[in-house]
Protein backbone atom coordinates (compact mmCIF):
# COMPACT_ATOMS: atom_id res chain seq x y z
CA UNK A 1 0.00 0.00 0.00
CA UNK A 2 0.53 3.69 -0.57
CA UNK A 3 2.28 5.14 2.56
CA UNK A 4 -0.09 8.09 3.83
CA UNK A 5 1.52 10.89 2.81
CA UNK A 6 2.02 9.46 -1.05
CA UNK A 7 -0.35 9.89 -4.08
CA UNK A 8 -2.34 6.65 -4.80
CA UNK A 9 -0.82 5.36 -7.52
CA UNK A 10 2.54 5.97 -5.92
CA UNK A 11 5.29 8.20 -6.97
CA UNK A 12 5.73 9.13 -10.31
CA UNK A 13 7.80 8.26 -12.19
CA UNK A 14 10.75 10.31 -14.40
CA UNK A 15 10.35 13.38 -11.41
CA UNK A 16 13.39 14.33 -10.10
CA UNK A 17 14.56 14.87 -6.65
CA UNK A 18 11.99 11.96 -6.23
CA UNK A 19 8.91 12.40 -3.67
CA UNK A 20 10.80 14.00 -0.62
CA UNK A 21 11.62 17.58 -3.44
CA UNK A 22 7.85 17.66 -3.65
CA UNK A 23 6.60 16.88 -0.28
CA UNK A 24 6.07 20.24 0.68
CA UNK A 25 3.44 21.62 -1.86
CA UNK A 26 1.97 17.99 -3.60
CA UNK A 27 -1.66 17.61 -1.95
CA UNK A 28 -2.97 14.04 -1.52
CA UNK A 29 -6.39 13.33 -3.31
CA UNK A 30 -8.13 13.18 0.14
CA UNK A 31 -7.27 16.62 0.99
CA UNK A 32 -7.79 17.91 -2.56
CA UNK A 33 -11.53 16.05 -2.19
CA UNK A 34 -12.01 17.58 1.15
CA UNK A 35 -11.81 20.86 -0.02
CA UNK A 36 -14.95 23.30 -0.27
CA UNK A 37 -15.02 25.05 -3.29
CA UNK A 38 -17.38 27.72 -3.90
CA UNK A 39 -17.96 30.26 -6.15
CA UNK A 40 -19.71 33.88 -5.16
CA UNK A 41 -21.92 35.72 -7.68
CA UNK A 42 -21.13 38.61 -9.56
CA UNK A 43 -23.20 40.94 -6.99
CA UNK A 44 -21.48 39.30 -3.69
CA UNK A 45 -18.07 39.03 -5.10
CA UNK A 46 -18.31 43.33 -5.32
CA UNK A 47 -19.10 42.64 -1.48
CA UNK A 48 -18.87 46.01 0.62
CA UNK A 49 -17.38 47.95 -2.86
CA UNK A 50 -20.72 47.90 -4.55
CA UNK A 51 -21.38 51.03 -2.15
CA UNK A 52 -19.48 54.79 -2.87
CA UNK A 53 -20.67 56.43 0.39
CA UNK A 54 -21.08 54.79 3.24
CA UNK A 55 -23.91 54.49 4.97
CA UNK A 56 -25.18 56.74 7.59
CA UNK A 57 -26.08 55.73 10.89
CA UNK A 58 -29.65 55.11 11.98
CA UNK A 59 -31.10 58.18 14.35
CA UNK A 60 -30.91 56.97 18.11
CA UNK A 61 -33.19 58.81 20.08
CA UNK A 62 -30.74 59.52 23.03
CA UNK A 63 -27.76 60.90 20.53
CA UNK A 64 -30.10 63.11 19.18
CA UNK A 65 -30.84 65.26 22.44
CA UNK A 66 -27.19 65.07 23.25
CA UNK A 67 -26.65 66.48 19.97
CA UNK A 68 -29.34 69.40 21.05
CA UNK A 69 -28.48 69.66 24.20
CA UNK A 70 -25.28 70.50 23.02
CA UNK A 71 -26.02 72.88 20.65
CA UNK A 72 -27.98 74.91 22.78
CA UNK A 73 -24.91 75.27 25.80
CA UNK A 74 -23.05 76.56 22.10
CA UNK A 75 -25.69 79.12 21.51
CA UNK A 76 -25.65 80.00 25.12
CA UNK A 77 -21.59 80.49 25.43
CA UNK A 78 -21.40 82.21 22.36
CA UNK A 79 -24.40 84.97 23.34
CA UNK A 80 -22.63 85.23 26.96
CA UNK A 81 -19.06 85.94 25.01
CA UNK A 82 -20.60 88.43 23.25
CA UNK A 83 -22.27 90.39 26.23
CA UNK A 84 -19.20 90.17 28.62
CA UNK A 85 -16.79 91.39 25.62
CA UNK A 86 -19.77 94.20 24.82
CA UNK A 87 -19.74 95.25 29.09
CA UNK A 88 -15.34 95.18 28.53
CA UNK A 89 -15.60 96.80 25.24
CA UNK A 90 -13.57 99.93 25.66
CA UNK A 91 -14.79 101.84 22.64
CA UNK A 92 -18.55 101.39 23.55
CA UNK A 93 -20.45 104.94 22.41
CA UNK A 94 -20.29 106.98 25.50
CA UNK A 95 -23.33 107.74 28.21
CA UNK A 96 -25.47 110.53 26.88
CA UNK A 97 -25.22 113.18 29.22
CA UNK A 98 -27.26 115.97 30.28
CA UNK A 99 -26.68 119.61 28.75
CA UNK A 100 -25.24 122.18 31.33
CA UNK A 101 -27.32 125.03 32.75
CA UNK A 102 -26.67 128.58 30.79
CA UNK A 103 -24.52 131.18 32.59
CA UNK A 104 -25.70 134.25 30.83
CA UNK A 105 -24.21 138.15 31.56
CA UNK A 106 -25.99 140.95 30.61
CA UNK A 107 -24.41 144.68 30.99
CA UNK A 108 -26.13 147.48 29.93
CA UNK A 109 -24.37 150.46 28.41
CA UNK A 110 -25.22 153.97 29.69
CA UNK A 111 -24.32 157.04 27.20
CA UNK A 112 -22.69 159.74 28.32
CA UNK A 113 -24.96 162.62 27.12
CA UNK A 114 -28.25 162.50 25.23
CA UNK A 115 -28.86 159.89 22.85
CA UNK A 116 -28.66 161.09 18.82
CA UNK A 117 -32.24 161.15 17.15
CA UNK A 118 -32.92 161.28 13.50
CA UNK A 119 -34.58 159.37 10.75
CA UNK A 120 -33.11 155.18 10.30
CA UNK A 121 -31.26 155.99 7.31
CA UNK A 122 -29.13 158.70 8.41
CA UNK A 123 -28.20 157.60 12.03
CA UNK A 124 -27.11 154.03 10.07
CA UNK A 125 -25.04 155.81 7.60
CA UNK A 126 -23.46 158.17 10.20
CA UNK A 127 -22.79 155.17 12.49
CA UNK A 128 -19.92 152.46 12.60
CA UNK A 129 -22.74 150.60 11.03
CA UNK A 130 -22.16 152.35 7.93
CA UNK A 131 -20.68 149.25 5.72
CA UNK A 132 -22.43 146.62 7.92
CA UNK A 133 -24.57 144.27 6.06
CA UNK A 134 -28.55 143.62 6.53
CA UNK A 135 -30.32 140.62 8.40
CA UNK A 136 -28.54 137.25 8.19
CA UNK A 137 -26.56 138.20 5.61
CA UNK A 138 -24.39 140.04 7.73
CA UNK A 139 -23.56 136.47 9.33
CA UNK A 140 -21.16 134.58 7.34
CA UNK A 141 -20.28 130.80 8.23
CA UNK A 142 -16.13 130.66 8.25
CA UNK A 143 -14.74 128.37 5.81
CA UNK A 144 -15.27 124.69 7.44
CA UNK A 145 -13.04 122.09 7.17
CA UNK A 146 -12.48 118.24 9.07
CA UNK A 147 -11.40 117.92 12.39
CA UNK A 148 -9.59 114.96 14.21
CA UNK A 149 -13.41 113.36 14.67
CA UNK A 150 -15.91 115.63 12.59
CA UNK A 151 -16.22 115.74 8.74
CA UNK A 152 -16.36 118.55 6.60
CA UNK A 153 -20.41 118.63 6.69
CA UNK A 154 -20.93 118.03 10.07
CA UNK A 155 -18.78 120.94 11.23
CA UNK A 156 -20.98 122.98 8.80
CA UNK A 157 -24.11 121.43 10.10
CA UNK A 158 -22.71 122.78 13.60
CA UNK A 159 -22.06 126.45 12.35
CA UNK A 160 -25.64 126.40 10.37
CA UNK A 161 -27.09 125.90 13.73
CA UNK A 162 -25.53 128.61 15.30
CA UNK A 163 -26.74 130.71 12.64
CA UNK A 164 -30.08 129.73 12.51
CA UNK A 165 -29.94 130.07 16.52
CA UNK A 166 -28.69 133.83 15.95
CA UNK A 167 -31.14 134.84 13.27
CA UNK A 168 -34.24 133.15 15.62
CA UNK A 169 -32.99 135.02 18.32
CA UNK A 170 -31.97 138.04 16.86
CA UNK A 171 -33.62 139.18 13.81
CA UNK A 172 -36.65 137.34 14.19
CA UNK A 173 -39.51 140.79 14.22
CA UNK A 174 -41.89 138.88 16.26
CA UNK A 175 -39.18 137.47 18.29
CA UNK A 176 -37.94 141.33 18.62
CA UNK A 177 -41.47 142.17 19.34
CA UNK A 178 -41.91 140.19 22.17
CA UNK A 179 -44.61 138.32 20.55
CA UNK A 180 -43.42 134.71 20.59
CA UNK A 181 -40.21 132.83 21.70
CA UNK A 182 -40.81 129.80 20.00
CA UNK A 183 -38.30 130.12 17.14
CA UNK A 184 -35.20 130.17 19.29
CA UNK A 185 -37.16 127.24 21.52
CA UNK A 186 -37.24 125.22 18.91
CA UNK A 187 -33.43 124.94 18.63
CA UNK A 188 -32.42 124.31 22.02
CA UNK A 189 -31.76 120.66 23.89
CA UNK A 190 -34.42 119.25 25.69
CA UNK A 191 -32.16 119.59 28.71
CA UNK A 192 -32.26 123.80 28.86
CA UNK A 193 -36.07 124.11 28.01
CA UNK A 194 -37.14 124.36 31.17
CA UNK A 195 -34.70 126.92 32.47
CA UNK A 196 -35.42 128.94 29.10
CA UNK A 197 -39.14 128.88 29.80
CA UNK A 198 -38.36 129.81 33.55
CA UNK A 199 -36.24 132.99 32.07
CA UNK A 200 -38.33 134.31 29.23
CA UNK A 201 -41.82 133.67 31.99
CA UNK A 202 -40.02 135.65 35.33
CA UNK A 203 -36.84 136.63 34.06
CA UNK A 204 -34.58 137.34 36.96
CA UNK A 205 -30.44 138.49 36.59
CA UNK A 206 -29.23 136.02 39.07
CA UNK A 207 -26.76 134.98 36.21
CA UNK A 208 -29.19 131.72 34.78
CA UNK A 209 -32.71 133.16 34.26
CA UNK A 210 -31.87 136.27 32.29
CA UNK A 211 -34.37 136.58 29.34
CA UNK A 212 -31.90 138.74 27.54
CA UNK A 213 -28.90 135.74 27.77
CA UNK A 214 -31.57 133.60 25.33
CA UNK A 215 -32.69 136.43 22.84
CA UNK A 216 -33.41 140.27 22.44
CA UNK A 217 -36.39 141.76 22.32
CA UNK A 218 -38.33 144.62 23.59
CA UNK A 219 -41.39 145.66 25.48
CA UNK A 220 -43.59 146.22 22.34
CA UNK A 221 -45.49 149.22 25.02
CA UNK A 222 -42.68 151.26 24.83
CA UNK A 223 -40.59 150.54 21.92
CA UNK A 224 -40.85 149.30 18.55
CA UNK A 225 -38.65 149.16 15.09
CA UNK A 226 -38.27 152.53 13.30
CA UNK A 227 -37.04 150.45 10.70
CA UNK A 228 -36.88 146.58 10.07
CA UNK A 229 -33.80 146.56 8.35
CA UNK A 230 -31.37 145.21 11.24
CA UNK A 231 -27.44 145.85 10.55
CA UNK A 232 -24.97 142.54 11.12
CA UNK A 233 -21.79 141.94 11.58
CA UNK A 234 -19.74 139.39 13.25
CA UNK A 235 -17.75 136.34 13.27
CA UNK A 236 -18.17 132.25 14.05
CA UNK A 237 -15.20 130.17 15.28
CA UNK A 238 -15.15 126.50 15.72
CA UNK A 239 -12.92 123.75 17.65
CA UNK A 240 -13.37 120.02 18.50
CA UNK A 241 -13.30 119.74 22.24
CA UNK A 242 -13.95 115.81 22.71
CA UNK A 243 -13.77 113.09 20.25
CA UNK A 244 -17.94 113.31 20.53
CA UNK A 245 -18.35 117.12 20.99
CA UNK A 246 -17.81 120.43 18.76
CA UNK A 247 -18.09 124.09 20.36
CA UNK A 248 -18.94 127.14 18.16
CA UNK A 249 -18.30 130.37 19.37
CA UNK A 250 -20.30 133.24 17.84
CA UNK A 251 -19.28 137.21 18.25
CA UNK A 252 -21.56 139.12 16.93
CA UNK A 253 -22.95 143.31 16.86
CA UNK A 254 -26.52 143.82 15.83
CA UNK A 255 -27.50 147.31 15.57
CA UNK A 256 -31.80 148.00 15.48
CA UNK A 257 -33.16 151.68 14.65
CA UNK A 258 -35.99 152.45 17.49
CA UNK A 259 -38.60 154.74 18.42
CA UNK A 260 -41.25 155.06 21.06
CA UNK A 261 -44.45 152.85 20.52
CA UNK A 262 -47.07 155.33 19.60
CA UNK A 263 -50.86 154.80 19.58
CA UNK A 264 -51.71 158.40 18.06
CA UNK A 265 -51.93 159.28 14.36
CA UNK A 266 -49.52 162.11 14.63
CA UNK A 267 -45.89 162.36 13.14
CA UNK A 268 -43.64 159.28 13.69
CA UNK A 269 -40.74 160.54 16.55
CA UNK A 270 -37.03 160.29 15.97
CA UNK A 271 -35.58 157.04 15.48
CA UNK A 272 -32.41 156.10 17.63
CA UNK A 273 -30.16 153.42 17.80
CA UNK A 274 -29.50 150.70 20.07
CA UNK A 275 -26.60 148.48 19.72
CA UNK A 276 -26.12 145.17 21.31
CA UNK A 277 -23.25 143.09 21.55
CA UNK A 278 -23.33 139.26 21.95
CA UNK A 279 -21.17 136.44 21.99
CA UNK A 280 -22.76 133.14 22.68
CA UNK A 281 -20.41 129.52 23.42
CA UNK A 282 -22.59 126.84 21.61
CA UNK A 283 -21.59 123.05 22.15
CA UNK A 284 -22.79 120.34 20.21
CA UNK A 285 -22.48 116.57 20.46
CA UNK A 286 -23.71 114.22 17.40
CA UNK A 287 -27.27 113.77 18.58
CA UNK A 288 -27.48 117.90 18.61
CA UNK A 289 -25.94 117.56 14.81
CA UNK A 290 -28.59 114.87 13.89
CA UNK A 291 -31.69 116.58 15.58
CA UNK A 292 -30.92 120.34 14.39
CA UNK A 293 -30.37 121.57 17.97
CA UNK A 294 -27.91 123.18 20.16
CA UNK A 295 -26.58 123.44 23.80
CA UNK A 296 -25.75 126.84 24.92
CA UNK A 297 -23.20 127.45 27.12
CA UNK A 298 -22.67 130.83 28.06
CA UNK A 299 -23.92 134.07 26.76
CA UNK A 300 -22.41 137.83 27.30
CA UNK A 301 -24.81 140.58 26.28
CA UNK A 302 -23.40 144.18 26.44
CA UNK A 303 -26.16 146.35 25.29
CA UNK A 304 -27.12 150.52 24.93
CA UNK A 305 -27.43 152.98 25.39
CA UNK A 306 -29.29 152.22 28.41
CA UNK A 307 -29.71 153.49 32.20
CA UNK A 308 -27.44 151.18 34.51
CA UNK A 309 -30.56 150.86 36.79
CA UNK A 310 -32.66 149.29 33.68
CA UNK A 311 -34.19 146.31 34.61
CA UNK A 312 -32.89 144.47 31.30
CA UNK A 313 -33.50 140.60 32.70
CA UNK A 314 -36.47 140.32 31.25
CA UNK A 315 -36.87 142.93 28.08
CA UNK A 316 -34.00 145.13 26.50
CA UNK A 317 -34.99 149.05 27.57
CA UNK A 318 -32.99 151.18 25.27
CA UNK A 319 -33.18 154.63 25.70
CA UNK A 320 -34.36 156.64 22.81
CA UNK A 321 -33.65 159.58 21.19
CA UNK A 322 -32.87 162.78 23.16
CA UNK A 323 -33.48 160.85 26.00
CA UNK A 324 -30.46 160.57 28.63
CA UNK A 325 -28.99 158.20 31.49
CA UNK A 326 -30.49 159.33 34.60
CA UNK A 327 -27.12 157.35 36.37
CA UNK A 328 -24.13 158.30 33.85
CA UNK A 329 -21.63 155.18 34.32
CA UNK A 330 -18.34 155.66 35.83
CA UNK A 331 -17.58 152.24 35.00
CA UNK A 332 -14.60 151.93 32.28
CA UNK A 333 -15.67 153.00 28.68
CA UNK A 334 -16.86 150.02 26.46
CA UNK A 335 -17.18 150.47 22.50
CA UNK A 336 -19.83 147.19 21.39
CA UNK A 337 -18.68 147.92 18.08
CA UNK A 338 -14.89 146.17 19.36
CA UNK A 339 -14.04 143.21 18.07
CA UNK A 340 -13.28 139.95 20.20
CA UNK A 341 -14.51 138.91 23.76
CA UNK A 342 -17.16 141.48 25.68
CA UNK A 343 -14.63 142.38 28.70
CA UNK A 344 -17.13 144.15 30.85
CA UNK A 345 -17.25 142.65 34.28
CA UNK A 346 -19.07 144.98 36.41
CA UNK A 347 -22.44 145.51 36.34
CA UNK A 348 -22.83 148.16 33.75
CA UNK A 349 -20.40 149.94 31.88
CA UNK A 350 -20.30 153.41 29.40
CA UNK A 351 -21.24 153.86 26.09
CA UNK A 352 -18.29 154.61 23.79
CA UNK A 353 -18.81 158.23 22.25
CA UNK A 354 -18.05 156.63 18.93
CA UNK A 355 -20.70 154.18 19.24
CA UNK A 356 -23.22 156.97 18.66
CA UNK A 357 -23.95 158.43 15.18
CA UNK A 358 -22.20 161.51 14.32
CA UNK A 359 -24.93 163.89 13.03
Amino acid sequence: MAGRGDPPEGTPEGVPGGEDEYRSVVFDEAFVRAARLQEFSAEERMGEHSQAVRSRPSWDGRSGSRQALLLVLLIVLAFGTAVYLGVRNPYQAPVDQRAEPLRTTVVPLAPQGPVPGGTPESLFAHSPVAEYRTGASGINLPLAARTTHFSESQVVTALGIAKDYLVASSLEPDVLAGLTVRPPRLLLDPDQLEQFDRSVESSQDDGRHAAAGWLTRFDPREVVLADPSVRVQGTLRFAEVDTDLIDVTTDHTFTYAVRPATSGGGPAPQASLFTVHRELHFRFDRDDLRMHRAELLTSTVEAGPQSCDADTAGSLRPLLAGERATDPSRQAVTDPYATGRPTTSSLCGALAPSAQPSL
